[in-house]
């Protein structure tokens, strides 16, 4: 199922707890960290889907802001993934969604992704909520309009939104413009067992044929000095940006990657270097933020070294055994 009975003592996926060893990066980004609890909540294993991870590349000004593809999904777990139009208020789209999949049957109920401003989720207490206007991505699995209430997945966890949230997430998505919104239809049985790995590994195989042809960190690395330029001329609130859609895309990235690889049993030496370039991104993004504080250039050779020698131990390692 979708829908656990309460967002109270909810279990998170093990990605989202750190039980195999302490989690670098936490949170990842909304869509790919959604996927991951919705999955777990409905018995399946998210970590067969990372795979494409591998093609995550540096765009110019920030790294891919990786996603599941929603083929990928199907293949693997049966799910069709669509895009719901909107024409109406949201809440009366998702409650029919929602409603259809109980009248239908459908197995595991439904589940609708919807755009929202974070200013109004709870969940992010400390970062968002009553303070900052910014777009995220939630999952819905029940809405009660009369009631005020919507149970929903977002980031790495399970919620219960009500009450005057309930209203201010309500009134942003009734414009001027919609959200971009998405509902999940269960198609084919979901793969288990030795299929769902054979699956994973066809998939991995796919996306590295898909992957950069250089390594994204060079790129990254030639264009760093004109990003410092423009971060020590920005407040910090413009670093809080600039480290989410860079430095936590690229070692968040890689660490679910990890995570991909120990799962399927892979090269250990691949796992470690994935495992480098999370703690590079992350001991980068403390260093810009003295940086930043400070308004004194860093020097970065030793981490931009330490990035580019793991992304290439890590695509070599796999390509090696899987390309």
């Amino acid at each position: 199922m979708w829908t656990p009975h309460r967002p109270d003592g909810y279990d998170r996926h093990p990605l989202h707890q750190g039980s195999q060893e302490e989690r670098i990066w936490p949170e990842t980004n909304c869509y790919v960290d959604l996927w991951i609890e919705a999955l777990h909540a409905r018995g399946l294993e998210p970590r067969a889907m990372l795979g494409f991870t591998v093609t995550q590349d540096f765009e110019g000004d920030q790294f891919t802001f990786f996603k599941v593809p929603l083929e990928d999904l199907e293949t693997l777990y049966g799910l069709r993934v669509q895009e719901l139009a909107i024409y109406d208020s949201v809440e009366a789209h998702v409650a029919e969604q929602l409603k259809r999949s109980t009248a239908n049957n459908l197995e595991g109920g439904g589940l609708v992704l919807v755009e929202v401003d974070g200013f109004h989720l709870p969940d992010t207490r400390g970062t968002s909520y009553g303070t900052t206007h910014v777009k995220t991505t939630v999952g819905i699995v029940r809405i009660d309009p009369a009631a005020r209430t919507m149970d929903y997945f977002h980031n790495a966890g399970f919620y219960r939104l009500e009450g005057a949230d309930y209203e201010g997430v309500a009134a942003a998505a009734a414009g001027p413009l919609f959200p971009y919104v998405e509902f999940v239809k269960p198609g084919t049985a979901a793969l288990e067992g030795g299929a769902l790995v054979t699956a994973s590994l066809d998939l991995l195989r796919r996306h590295l044929a898909r992957r950069p042809a250089g390594n994204p960190v060079t790129a990254y690395r030639a264009a760093f000095p004109e990003h410092l330029d423009r971060l020590l001329s920005r407040p910090m609130e413009y670093f809080h940006l600039y480290a989410f859609n860079l430095l936590r895309q690229l070692g968040a990235n890689f660490e679910l990657l990890g995570a991909h690889v120990r799962w399927l049993d892979g090269p250990a030496d691949a796992v470690e270097a994935c495992r480098s370039i999370a703690e590079g991104a992350k001991a980068m993004q403390f260093q810009l933020a003295r940086t930043v504080a400070r308004r004194k250039a860093p020097d970065l050779t030793d981490s931009f070294d330490r990035l580019e020698r793991g992304y290439d131990a890590v695509l070599g390692s796999l390509a090696r055994r899987y390309g």
